[in-house]
């Protein structure tokens, strides 16, 4: 079992940056993948970016390819989305997730095992 909890969600303005936080207690991230989706209002959960945690490859939607960047941090159990250059449309709840039954990690929000209880980000023009 792993218990996922973000963290780092705000308000910032449009062109501004903020870094959301996924800490993993339970089990180590060693045999998971980890990923950040999102979800505005009305909307379903969309990928985000993620990372094979094993080989550190990494994975991103073309909407935030060049803005967004996804870490690790093993010694601290923790996976980070540094978000730059942030618009309007990226506003949106922002979840973490780990899933172990793949073979690499995936674009769907129904295959990941485990969920944090998200982080609301709000970017205003």
């Amino acid at each position: 079992q792993v218990k996922l909890v973000e963290s780092g969600g705000g308000l910032v303005q449009a062109g501004g940056s903020l870094r959301l936080s996924c800490a993993a207690s339970g089990r180590t991230f060693s045999r998971y993948h980890v990923g950040w989706f999102r979800q505005a209002p009305g909307r379903e959960r969309d990928f985000v970016a993620a990372i094979k945690w094993s080989y550190g490859s990494l994975y991103y939607a073309d909407s935030v390819k060049g803005r967004f960047t996804i870490s690790s941090d093993n010694a601290k159990n923790t996976v980070y989305l540094q978000m730059n250059s942030l618009k309007p449309e990226d506003t949106a709840v922002y979840y973490c997730a780990a899933d172990s039954g793949l073979s690499r990690p995936s674009r769907t929000a129904d295959v990941w095992d485990y969920w944090g209880q998200g982080t609301q980000v709000t970017v205003s023009s």
